[in-house]
């Protein structure tokens, strides 16, 4: 098939990769333009390195980004993580078109940051979803659906690289060639069902000791590697990333008050909260880099009873 690919970074060049592979012809890519200073990125990298057409507009709803889609004449467009607003007057210029990725089972988890906040919540399944893109914000008819299991230490890493980013490369194979075919089918997402999460982003990552035990360690999973869950250790930020919940079995083990370090080893050292401790294995301290929590603990001198937080 002859198709556009609208999408950024490691995610969109995959998805152009898995197209160019399997010999469909890629008529363009349109990337959104880098911010100064930021890392080149790796899908317009890829198709420039391929010879392709590259087009890099700052909104979809300018006449010359729509004129350009439409002088490549492709039977679809496949938007492969785009966090530009596509209007349908662009949507609509392929022949059959267009498919959007979205890593959540729509329509639960609307929103940009749809894989942490399902693991945050301590959701045990999650999954994607290939949709039809319309005005609203991922409101638009689902085609194809796949569910994947979230295990009770996954990190947000874990769920992303190893299931939703894979499976979402294949999904867009998958649900293109059903659209092209004219096989597919277009369901109405269910709005009693709807929810909406905004950025996680550093204010929604700040750890509140006294939660229980399950939401301090979900929300350190959700934000692993990004953005990072956070506390703060003498008015300095230690974001905490690798850890292990360990919960109070009984009275006896209860050690430290809420927020405070209770005890430090040579690999880890543990954080008390509601209902058991976090086993802290992997953090970072201000604007120093990940190290093993043990390196870290010996640098800052951790000692038990030093409170966490403020």
């Amino acid at each position: 098939m002859r198709i556009a690919i609208i999408g950024q970074q490691e995610f969109g060049k995959a998805v152009l990769d898995a197209f160019l592979a399997r010999g469909d012809t890629v008529a363009g890519v349109f990337v959104a333009p880098e911010k100064p200073g930021a890392r080149p990125d790796p899908l317009r990298l890829a198709a420039e390195e391929k010879g392709l057409t590259v087009f890099q507009f700052g909104s979809y709803r300018k006449p010359d980004a729509q004129e350009a889609l439409r002088r490549l004449d492709v039977e679809l467009a496949i938007m492969a993580y785009v966090l530009l607003l596509a209007p349908q007057d662009f949507v609509r210029i392929p022949r059959h078109g267009t498919i959007q990725y979205h890593p959540s089972l729509l329509p639960r988890h609307r929103g940009p940051s749809s894989i942490n906040w399902p693991i945050i919540q301590g959701a045990t399944r999650t999954g994607l979803t290939i949709f039809r893109p319309t005005d609203g914000l991922d409101e638009g008819p689902i085609i194809l659906q796949k569910q994947i299991e979230v295990g009770p230490d996954e990190t947000l890493g874990d769920v992303y690289f190893n299931k939703l980013f894979p499976l979402g490369v294949q999904a867009m194979l998958d649900a293109a060639d059903l659209v092209v075919a004219g096989r597919h089918e277009e369901r109405v997402q269910d709005e009693t069902q709807a929810t909406y999460e905004g950025w996680c982003r550093e204010a929604e990552a700040r750890i509140d000791w006294v939660r229980p035990l399950d939401q301090v360690y979900n929300l350190i999973r959700g934000c692993n590697p990004a953005p990072g869950a956070w506390t703060t250790l003498n008015g300095t930020r230690l974001q905490i990333f690798d850890s292990r919940k360990i919960p109070f079995r009984r009275f006896a083990d209860v050690k430290g008050g809420i927020g405070e370090i209770a005890d430090v080893g040579a690999q880890s050292f543990k954080v008390t909260a509601h209902g058991g401790q976090i086993e802290v294995l992997r953090a970072r301290l201000g604007d120093g880099k990940k190290v093993g929590a043990g390196e870290l603990a010996r640098a800052a001198q951790l000692a038990p009873g030093i409170k966490l937080g403020g």
